[in-house]
């Protein structure tokens, strides 16, 4: 008898409902939330299990890589599907959203999402650290910039010395109370600055031993945190039947709304993930300003910079990297810097 399985996840509980093809519950339970006590309870009273359905969560990738090693069906749901369907129940509890997700893949009626690998997720944690250290980097030294500015003191950003060197000499001409200030925030902003510079040196050895991040890093404005991050995000070109899907996936295509006589479209979506579209948008507007090289793909963002702003330009050029980015990918073609023959081109536009 076919059996389908739902599990509502927590840190040390996991809710488990059987229920059968017709729909009916068959056995409602709990057990610790570890692969194997899960996979003990299902074997236990779900011994035809044909899918097993969770939602996307904290412990998702942990409890996927798990109870598949074990052999079981287990099936990841977008949490947003999920949640859809589970705010048609009148009463909300663990109990019933387990009972609610065994009904989600029993119907059929749920978007699967593919789970990275463990190696991939290793490299993203690494992006993951450098993008906090960097955000942290930026909030001190904006915090050093603003407090001098109370007191008349404008760092030159253009200078032939550095920044901490900068603050340093400040330091010194300044009453006690306030170099002490900028001597704790320097305290802090120095193994910062430090710890992004190893991450850095990590994300490029990562990037030279990965042959495919070496070979996107040939397109004008991707560097090694931009190749590695997409590499890692996608992990599997085949995933996507058409490049210009990529956009989309990253968030880089605009809202729709479409009901009876109106039709209209926003901003971008900003769904997917938002350390890759920040990559994506950094290579673009690199490629736009500082590349000195001339492609046609920089003439094309310079022409819809000059007819709709800067901005729309660059988020029009990172959608149109990503495109070019998994093209490469998908047919180890190399980035042409003319349109003339360029079919990777062709197919970004």
């Amino acid at each position: 008898m076919e059996q389908f399985v739902g599990l509502d996840v927590s840190q040390k509980l996991t809710h488990i409902c059987v229920v059968d093809r017709e729909g009916k519950a068959l056995w409602r339970g709990s057990s610790s939330t570890t692969p194997e006590d899960i996979a003990a309870a299902v074997r236990a009273h779900a011994p035809g299990a044909v899918r097993i359905g969770f939602e996307t969560g904290a412990l998702s990738t942990w409890l996927w890589h798990g109870l598949k090693k074990i052999g079981l069906p287990i099936v990841c749901l977008d949490a947003r599907h999920a949640k859809a369907a589970l705010s048609m129940q009148v009463n909300k509890s663990d109990r019933n959203d387990a009972f609610g997700l065994a009904q989600i893949v029993r119907t059929g009626w749920y978007r699967e999402v593919g789970v990275k690998s463990i190696e991939s997720h290793q490299i993203r944690a690494v992006l993951g650290a450098r993008a906090q250290l960097v955000g942290m980097r930026t909030d001190l030294r904006n915090q050093i910039r603003g407090l001098l500015k109370v007191f008349g003191v404008v760092l030159e950003r253009h200078s032939d010395k550095s920044f901490e060197d900068r603050v340093k000499e400040v330091a010194r001409a300044a009453p006690d109370i306030l170099a002490t200030s900028l001597r704790s925030l320097l305290a802090i902003l120095q193994p910062v600055c430090t710890q992004i510079a190893l991450l850095d040196r990590l994300t490029m050895t990562q990037a030279k031993e990965t042959a495919m991040a070496r070979h996107l890093m040939s397109v004008p404005g991707v560097g090694p945190v931009t190749a590695m991050a997409f590499v890692t995000a996608i992990e599997d070109p085949a995933r996507f039947r058409k490049s210009r899907s990529v956009g989309a996936y990253f968030g880089l295509t605009p809202r729709r709304y479409q009901s009876g006589e109106v039709d209209a479209s926003g901003r971008i979506s900003k769904w997917g993930d938002p350390l890759v579209r920040a990559y994506l948008f950094e290579a673009a507007t690199a490629l736009l300003t500082t590349c000195k090289k001339w492609s046609a793909l920089k003439a094309w963002g310079l022409r819809i910079a000059k007819r709709s702003g800067m901005n729309k330009a660059r988020i029009a050029v990172a959608r149109k990297l990503a495109v070019i980015l998994h093209q490469m990918w998908t047919t180890g073609e190399d980035f042409r810097w003319s349109n003339k023959g360029n079919e990777t081109e062709v197919a970004a536009a």
